[in-house]
């Protein structure tokens, strides 16, 4: 092997690298401005005497077209487009009753499931998708996002390694090797890797990480645990307690068919006990109650929104049952999907003078009246220090009143387009839902990962191909599809590209990559597989990973000949290896997580740091059993 010589432009590569690193750990500016800073000193750099290798200043900014930035793109248009249809919150919804509501069991079922999917679909897209249920998950059960999108992240790299079409590394390999055994002799061929040839590996490397978490998050994650309570009402439980004396909180009430509620109307109900009752669940179906002159039909559930202790009474005294938490009305209630909101009658407004029963306020605008606030006195249901229980279906509306409600917040933004209402209420999920648009949202995902499986058609085309057919059939309009893309991920990666090409364009990395090996040489053969896999995790970070396998396969596998180890081990090293990227937020996995979760380098530092050694000391060792 031809020992290359130390020149300027590796001298400037090398500073470049340092200069990088010193940005993102001190985290002096942003980091996406950062990598636009780098990509600027590229660029002019390159024009420099003596520098021409460290760029093409034509093209410069290939990277924002790269077959990596234009499928991250597209996979938050995909994933954008599955959530807007509901069937994320679906997915929430499914976690949570079988999760619970605490990191320790939430955490295990949501990074195990997308180290799964990450195992065929590549690592980002597994991310991207399950970005919008995390976010939810952290909404309903009051677990702050920053504990579960870092080991959410982290098992996506890791499921990459599961199979051999998991990660861009391990799908280049066997063609790399078609190459090496050219140069091989007869007895020292590669032969290639089948599919689930590495899953063991990779199953391993998805458990340490899951157990990693489970054991130490405590201390390695950012925040502390169950950093919050559930959200309850929309967020406003107190605001309502202190300003109106009234109580958000939803219970589920079981009513046998024995029960003498049954034939009673709900009015009658909701006025003689201080109670809302909003919806109910019979013959195995959720119904929103929308006419308060209906009856109670038996055996069923009711939610019901009250103050703890009346709930309670109303129950030993009808001989109901309270369940200890939402079940069938979990979804239904769920803070992401309905909650109270605050409304103003206009003086312009037609409902002046008409009261709630009148109007039929529940079927017509989706309204569970819970209060009417007029000047400085309110008017509700429950009975408090202050004030007598008013019939407040029978109140004719005013000009100015402030009406407080439950509902549905895809409900409430329609109201906002009505001008007989003022919404006051403005901290609520305001996109609208799509559910009947679901159908169009699954074929075109199902399209998408059909061709990334079944097809060699290149992977931005496949992810782009569903998230147009989305655009196409109105599942997202254009401008929502926009605002799904985290640009800063977005050039902070594509940013990056020229710096990665300027490494082994110059020969900065395969000169690095000869001078370690040449201080390995004659040290025993595990130590030198043991420098492979730490000189490619390296690699990976300054980078691309596809790039890092490219220079470093051939490599390793001239090493493993020479200290008559086995060719195939080594490669499998380097392609496994390369995955081993979670100190800094140059991976697209990291880089998509980091503006969502609020996490600093230090963060990645933290976390990735002994993550690193443990992916390492892991795959090492399985590497070793399996081959």
């Amino acid at each position: 092997m031809e020992t290359l010589q130390f020149t300027n432009e590796m001298a400037v590569v090398l500073g470049l690298l340092g200069f990088t690193v010193f940005l993102f750990v001190s985290e002096i500016i942003r980091i996406d401005l950062a990598a636009l800073l780098v990509l600027v000193l590229v660029g002019i750099l390159s024009y420099f005497p003596g520098l021409s290798n460290l760029a093409d200043a034509t093209r410069l900014f290939d990277g924002f077209a790269s077959n990596a930035v234009i499928s991250i793109i597209a996979v938050m248009i995909v994933g954008a487009g599955l959530d807007r249809t509901g069937i994320m919150n679906k997915v929430a919804a499914a976690i949570l009753k079988h999760g619970g509501t605490t990191e320790a069991r939430v955490l295990p079922i949501v990074s195990g499931t997308v180290g799964f999917i990450s195992s065929f679909l590549q690592n980002v897209g597994a991310a991207a998708l399950f970005l919008p249920v995390v976010n939810r998950i952290s909404v309903r059960s009051g677990i702050a996002s920053n504990r579960l999108l870092m080991p959410m992240g982290f098992c996506a790299i890791l499921g990459g390694t599961m199979t051999m079409v998991g990660s861009s590394p391990l799908i280049l390999l066997n063609d790399l090797i078609l190459t090496a055994n050219k140069g091989l002799p007869e007895e020292a061929q590669i032969p290639a890797f089948g599919l689930f040839s590495v899953t063991p590996i990779g199953a391993a490397l998805v458990a340490t990480g899951i157990l990693y978490f489970l054991l130490l998050g405590r201390w390695v994650l950012p925040g502390s645990p169950q950093q919050s309570e559930p959200v309850s009402g929309g967020g406003t439980a107190e605001y309502l307690e202190r300003v109106y004396e009234l109580h958000a909180d939803v219970f589920e009430v079981d009513v046998p068919a024995d029960s003498p509620l049954v034939g009673q109307i709900l009015a009658d109900i909701n006025n003689d006990n201080n109670l809302y009752i909003i919806s109910t669940f019979y013959h195995g179906k959720v119904s929103m109650i929308q006419i308060l002159t209906a009856e109670i039909a038996a055996p069923c559930r009711l939610a019901i929104i009250g103050n703890q202790h009346a709930v309670r009474s109303f129950a030993d005294r009808y001989g109901l049952t309270v369940r200890p938490e939402l079940d069938v009305f979990v979804e239904e209630f769920a803070p992401t999907n309905a909650g109270v909101a605050e409304l103003v009658i206009p003086p312009d407004s037609k409902l002046i003078g008409k009261s709630p029963r009148q109007l039929l306020l529940r079927k017509t605008y989706g309204l569970s009246l819970m209060a009417i606030h007029r000047g400085e006195e309110t008017l509700s249901h429950v009975k408090t220090e202050e004030h007598e229980p008013t019939q407040i279906g029978l109140v004719p509306f005013k000009a100015g009143d402030m009406l407080v409600a439950h509902t549905r917040w895809d409900n409430l933004m329609r109201i906002k387009r009505d001008r007989d209402f003022i919404v006051v209420t403005t901290d609520f999920p305001q996109e609208e839902l799509r559910p009947h648009k679901v159908g169009w949202a699954l074929l075109f995902f199902a399209v998408s990962l059909s061709l990334i499986l079944f097809s060699d058609v290149r992977l931005s085309l496949c992810l782009l191909t569903g998230a147009v057919g989305m655009l196409l059939s109105r599942v997202l309009s254009i401008d929502e599809a926009y605002r799904a893309v985290g640009w800063n991920t977005v050039f902070l990666l594509a940013s990056l590209i020229p710096l990665g090409q300027a490494v082994q364009n110059t020969g900065t990395a395969e000169w690095i990559a000869q001078h370690i090996l040449l201080l390995l040489d004659g040290w025993p053969v595990w130590s030198l597989q043991v420098g492979v896999a730490v000189l490619s995790t390296v690699f990976s970070l300054v980078m691309s990973n596809v790039g890092a396998t490219v220079l470093l396969v051939p490599l390793a596998v001239s090493i493993a000949v020479a200290a008559g180890a086995s060719p195939a081990l080594f490669a499998l090293t380097v392609a496994i290896s390369t995955s081993n990227s979670f100190i800094i937020p140059t991976h697209q996995v990291n880089a998509l997580i980091m503006g969502p979760a609020g996490y600093k380098v230090t963060d990645f530092l933290k976390s990735g740091g002994i993550m690193t050694v443990l992916f390492l000391a892991v795959s090492i060792v399985m590497l070793n059993v399996m081959f």
